[in-house]
C-alpha cells in the first residue's frame, strides 16, 4: 500500500468514529477532494498527510494545535482521548482517603471555537470514568480555574484554552491537585495512558451527572484576588483596559470595582469575547499592533480626564501587559517590557514586607536577583514556564518576561493577569499620590542596581526544521563574540546543570565594554525560535540614564544582528 493510500485509509477510519459533525464534514470534503485529478487533488492529499502523519503529543503544556479533523489537530476526538488518558492516570495515582467520594476534576474553558464542546466532553469522560466533574459556569480566565482546584479540593483541573495563540488554535492544559501545571513524570505517564486508549466508541461518555458550578466560585476568586492589596492604599487612578477579545473583561472589571478603584475605561472594540479576534493579527499584547486600539482609546479618554495607565490581558487573562504615558512616543504611550513590570512588582512587594522566595525563569532579567538580594529575600531561577516557577520552594513571588506574574501563590499557583493588574494599579496609584510615576521608579531601580535593558529576537517559522537547524548550527559553530563582546561562557542547557533539569536551550555570558547575556531556545507553545537578550550598564546617577539607555539600545541592536547571522536566521 502506498503512503498516500495509508493516509487515506487512516482518514476514513478517523471519519468513522469522529463524534463532531463539523469535523466530519470537513474531513469528508478533504477525502472527496483527494480523489480529484491534478493540483486540487494533490493539495487535498498533502493536507490529509499533514493531519494524519503523527499525533499531537501530550506534554508539560498539555495539548495545543490548530483546530480541525485528524490526530495532528485539536478536535473532539483528540480531546476525548486526552481526557480518557487523564482519567486513567487519576484513577491510578490521585491520592484520596479510603471511603471518600471519587476525586473531583474541575474544568474551565475560554471563548475560542470549540472550547465549550471540549470542556463538556472532558466532563462527560471524567464522569463516565467514575470520577466527579465540575464545569466552571461560563468562559472564564485561566486563573479562576487554577484557583478553583485548591479551593474545591479537586484532584486535578483542566482548562481549554490556547492562551494568546492565533485564532485557528485551541489547547488543553492540565493541573494536578496542588494547583500547579503538570511536569515530568506526570506528563509522560498521562501521555502513555492516552496512547493506550483504544477505539473511541469504547470510551465511556456520561450523558449527564457532572456539576455546573455557579457564580459563587467567581465571587470566591474575586474575594481572594483583592487580598493582594493593602486596604489603606490609594485607589485614585484612571485605567484603560483591553481584554483583546478574550474572557478577562468582566472579571478584571469586577476585581477593580471590588477593590475600590474607579471604573475601568474599556476598549470597546476588544472588550467582548470573540474567537475570531477581528482587530488583531495575533491576540498577544507583545505583538506589533495589538495595543493600537488601547492607545487610541486612551487618547480619546484623555480629552475628558487624564489616563494614568493602560492594562491589557491576553485572551485567557493569565498574562498582564502594562503601558505608561510617554510623550516621546508617537502613540503617546510606551508598553513596558515584561521584565520591567516584573521588577516593579518585586520592588512593590518587598516594600510591602513580602518574605519568601522570589523566583523567575532563566530567560528573565537578572535585575530580580539584585532586588531580592538588597531586600534580603531568597531568589531562584527555574526553567521557562510557570509549571516550573510555581514549584520553587517557599515561593512568594514569581514572574517570567512573557508578561506572566504570580503575586499570590497561596491563592493561584500559576500566573494570574487579574491579581497582577490589581497590584500594578496599586503601585501606580501610590506613585501618583507621591507625584511620581512608574517610570520614575524604574529610573530609581536603574540607578540603584544598574540599567538592565532586555529585548527579544523572535523568529516565527512555518517549517519547524528551520528551528532545529538554527539550534544545531549554534551548537556546532558556537559564537566566540557577539556585538563586540567576548563570549566568556557557553552553556548547552540540554546537559542540565545546577538545579535545572535538561532543556533545549543555549546560554551565553558576554563581557567587554558592558556585560550581556543571551539565551536561545525554541518556543514550547508556538512555532518560534526565541532569543532573549540582556545588557547591564552601571549608572552613576539619574543624569547618566539617557546615555546608558542609548548605549544599551545600541548593544542590543548589534546583538540581534550578530546572533541572527550566527544562527543563520
Amino acid at each position: 500500500m502506498t503512503v498516500q493510500n495509508q493516509v487515506v485509509e487512516r482518514a476514513r477510519a478517523w471519519l468513522a468514529e469522529d463524534p463532531d459533525p463539523d469535523t466530519r464534514a470537513e474531513l469528508s470534503a478533504l477525502l472527496a477532494g483527494a480523489e480529484a485529478e491534478g493540483p486540487d487533488g494533490e493539495a487535498a492529499l498533502a493536507e490529509l498527510a499533514d493531519r494524519f502523519t503523527g499525533t499531537l503529543r501530550f506534554g508539560t503544556a498539555g495539548l495545543r494545535g490548530e483546530l480541525g479533523a485528524g490526530p495532528m489537530r485539536m478536535n473532539r476526538a483528540v480531546v476525548v482521548r486526552a481526557a480518557a488518558g487523564l482519567a486513567a492516570y487519576l484513577r491510578e495515582h490521585a491520592e484520596r482517603p479510603a471511603g471518600s467520594p471519587p476525586g473531583l476534576v474541575v474544568v474551565g474553558y475560554d471563548a475560542r471555537c470549540k472550547s465549550a464542546d471540549f470542556a463538556r466532553d472532558t466532563a462527560a469522560v471524567m464522569t463516565g470514568a467514575g470520577l466527579r466533574a465540575a464545569l466552571l459556569p461560563r468562559p472564564l480566565p485561566t486563573p479562576v480555574l487554577a484557583f478553583a482546584i485548591r479551593h474545591l479540593g479537586a484532584v486535578a483541573g483542566v482548562t481549554v484554552t490556547a492562551s494568546h495563540n492565533p485564532p485557528r488554535d485551541n489547547g488543553y492544559k492540565v493541573y494536578l491537585g496542588d494547583g500547579a501545571q503538570i511536569v515530568p513524570p506526570a506528563d509522560e505517564l498521562i501521555a502513555a495512558e492516552i496512547d493506550a486508549v483504544g477505539a473511541l466508541a469504547d470510551v465511556p461518555l456520561a450523558e449527564d451527572g457532572w456539576q455546573v458550578l455557579d457564580e459563587d466560585i467567581v465571587r470566591a476568586y474575586l474575594d481572594r484576588a483583592v487580598t493582594v492589596l493593602d486596604p489603606a492604599s490609594p485607589r485614585d487612578l484612571r485605567v484603560v483596559h483591553t481584554s483583546l477579545h478574550g474572557v478577562g473583561g468582566d472579571t478584571v472589571a469586577a476585581a477593580f470595582e471590588l477593590a475600590g478603584f474607579p471604573p475601568l475605561v474599556p476598549v470597546p472594540e476588544q472588550q467582548e469575547p470573540d474567537p475570531d479576534f477581528p482587530t488583531v493579527d495575533f491576540p498577544n499584547p507583545e505583538e506589533p499592533g495589538a495595543m493600537d486600539l488601547a492607545y487610541a482609546t486612551a487618547r480619546t479618554a484623555a480629552q475628558d480626564a487624564p489616563v494614568d495607565l493602560i492594562i491589557a490581558n491576553d485572551p485567557d487573562a493569565d498574562r498582564c501587559a502594562v503601558a505608561v504615558p510617554d510623550a516621546d512616543n508617537a502613540d503617546g504611550w510606551r508598553m513596558l517590557h515584561g521584565d520591567e513590570v516584573g521588577a516593579l512588582l518585586a520592588e512593590h512587594l518587598v516594600r510591602k514586607g513580602a518574605r519568601g522566595t522570589f523566583a523567575e525563569s532563566i530567560v528573565s532579567s537578572s535585575l530580580l536577583g539584585r532586588i531580592a538580594a538588597a531586600a534580603g529575600v531568597d531568589h531562584t531561577e527555574t526553567l521557562t514556564g510557570f509549571k516550573w516557577i510555581s514549584r520553587a520552594p517557599g515561593l512568594r513571588y514569581g514572574y517570567e518576561e512573557a508578561l506572566g506574574y504570580c503575586v499570590d501563590p497561596d491563592g493561584v499557583r500559576d500566573k494570574d493577569g487579574v491579581t497582577a493588574a490589581l497590584l500594578v494599579a496599586e503601585l501606580a496609584a501610590a506613585q501618583r499620590a507621591e507625584g511620581r510615576t512608574l517610570t520614575d521608579l524604574l529610573d530609581e531601580l536603574a540607578v540603584r542596581h544598574g540599567l538592565h535593558a532586555t529585548d527579544q529576537l523572535s523568529v516565527r517559522v512555518r517549517d519547524l526544521s528551520l528551528i532545529a537547524a538554527a539550534m544545531r548550527r549554534l551548537r556546532e559553530e558556537p559564537p566566540t563574540e557577539l556585538a563586540g563582546l567576548k563570549v566568556v561562557s557557553a552553556e548547552d542547557l540540554n546537559e542540565g546543570g545546577g538545579d535545572l533539569p535538561p532543556t533545549d536551550g543555549l546560554r551565553y555570558a558576554l563581557r567587554g565594554e558592558t556585560d550581556a547575556r543571551v539565551i536561545v531556545r525554541p518556543s514550547g507553545t508556538e512555532p518560534k525560535l526565541k532569543c532573549y537578550l540582556e545588557v547591564v550598564v552601571p549608572v552613576a546617577d539619574a543624569a547618566a540614564l539617557p546615555a546608558a539607555r542609548s548605549h544599551a539600545a545600541d548593544v542590543l541592536a548589534r546583538l540581534k544582528t550578530d546572533l541572527s547571522a550566527a544562527a543563520g536566521i
